[in-house]
């Protein structure tokens, strides 16, 4: 009996090892600037990794930082996570991401990494202003006091021991804070690996992410990683500026060629394609807003009007290039670039963004007049244009060509834009104004006459 108890009670010990699940370990890296995508990267990643039932998610960070805003997105979601957060520094965590480790249930950190100098600064390096500062020492403070305390009793004596000082967490921010032993009151905090263990902000020193797993106790493992999808790698293409470059020009060489071509085709279409996928990324990484697309929208029927309804180009048509222009510039900076840079990079930060839409815009005429021409005379597209002879012996007769009308004055029935209808001596003809537009009702002098059409200015 004694014996079948032993082997029961040993195969119960045997089965219960085997059938325990691997521990699921769901990795994010972080090792660029921390910014919109880094945050879109992490709600992905997070709920990914909720989705299956990932025990632990493990931040990979090499990062200088970034963006003040998108750290604090993403801090919010790691002391709100119900999934642990371990955070394995692999050289860097500076700044943003020093912000992002300090708020992670467990710190490993390499051989040479760094962590802190969390002091907000302009993107030309300068400190930003005061309230900034103010802001982040507090978000620094409140991320590691988030991480609990402990109560100890010594010799009677109870000891309150915070799991990571907030006061160092505040120091990594403010050259003003002065801890004993630690750092002056002269500079910004900065810990190597070894200081970090030494002050409880760091759990141990490892080199990968096996050897980080085997000093927390996990043995067996399965590892998974976040893998951007096809959107995020189009994202992060499309915010190349030399992209930028190019889906200017289109959209601007979509409008021209579809201005000297009949009813609505693909030069158009092509033409909003271009805008869409030059305003989307923009719009995900926070940089181009509502107003500014609005901007470019009331631009482009400005335009459109000028063209189809209004005559002459004036007021209507100028205006609508000018919030054309706006629009495409001010979607290419950051919204934030005068709240925490000074005057002079914000000034020359709108100027670079001028700079590359008017150079893109100027080739893009230049272009579109040029393979507009090139068009014309392809051979490749004789395919499209009647090739055969239309003689007289093949019962072809031929119009008169009216040239008589040259020098004669008439006057228009419908706007010319540039192309419409005159009056000359009770008779209609097709016109095409040679300078700008030309209104209904003017009196107007043909110049010349070519393929069926009158070429006209307007006779003051």
């Amino acid at each position: 009996m004694k014996k079948q108890l032993l082997l029961l009670l040993s195969f119960l010990i045997v089965f219960s090892l085997f059938s325990q699940d691997k521990t699921k370990v769901y990795v994010l890296n972080i090792k660029q600037e921390i910014g919109p995508s880094a945050w879109r990267h992490t709600q992905k990643a997070f709920k990914t990794a909720k989705e299956k039932n990932s025990d632990i998610l493990l931040i990979h960070m090499n990062t200088y930082g970034g963006a003040v805003d998108a750290a604090d997105s993403i801090r919010s979601k790691i002391l709100n996570s119900s999934i642990p957060v371990y955070v394995f520094i692999d050289n860097n965590a500076a700044s943003a991401g020093a912000l992002i480790s300090v708020a992670c249930d467990s710190i490993y950190m390499c051989e040479g990494a760094k962590i802190g100098a969390a002091t907000v600064v302009t993107q030309t390096g300068e400190k930003a202003p005061d309230k900034y500062q103010s802001y982040m020492r507090a978000t620094m403070r409140s991320t590691a006091e988030a991480k609990g305390k402990d109560t100890l009793v010594i010799d009677g004596d109870t000891i309150i021991e915070w799991r990571r000082n907030p006061l160092i967490a505040e120091a990594m921010v403010d050259e003003d804070v002065y801890i004993k032993d630690i750092i002056d009151s002269t500079k910004i905090l900065t810990f190597t690996t070894n200081e970090a263990i030494e002050n409880n902000y760091c759990e141990a020193k490892v080199e990968t992410i096996d050897e980080l797993l085997k000093h927390s106790g996990i043995s067996d493992y399965n590892i998974e990683e976040y893998e951007p999808d096809l959107i995020e790698n189009i994202i992060g293409f499309l915010v190349n500026p030399m992209v930028h470059s190019l889906l200017i020009m289109l959209i601007i060489g979509g409008l021209y060629f579809e201005l000297q071509s009949p009813g609505i085709g693909f030069p158009l279409a092509a033409s909003l394609l271009a805008a869409v996928l030059y305003f989307a990324p923009l719009y995900l990484e926070g940089m181009a807003q509502n107003w500014e697309i609005i901007i470019f929208i009331a631009g482009v029927i400005l335009i459109a009007l000028e063209i189809f309804v209004v005559p002459g180009f004036g007021v209507t048509g100028i205006s609508g290039i000018i919030l054309v222009v706006t629009g495409l510039t001010l979607s290419l900076i950051d919204n934030s670039i005068f709240e925490y840079n000074t005057f002079e990079y914000g000034v020359k930060a709108v100027f670079e963004a001028f700079a590359l839409v008017i150079i893109s815009l100027t080739l893009s005429f230049v272009l579109s007049i040029f393979l507009g021409k090139k068009l014309m005379l392809n051979t490749s597209l004789n395919k499209f244009v009647l090739k055969k002879s239309q003689n007289i012996d093949d019962g072809y007769v031929a119009v008169k060509v009216k040239t008589k009308i040259i020098g004669n004055t008439g006057k228009t029935i419908t706007d010319l834009h540039p192309s419409g209808k005159i009056i000359i001596n009770n008779e209609v003809y097709d016109a095409i104004a040679e300078f700008g537009y030309i209104e209904k009702n003017k009196e107007i002098i043909v110049s010349r006459f070519e393929t069926g059409q009158a070429y006209v200015k307007e006779n003051i």
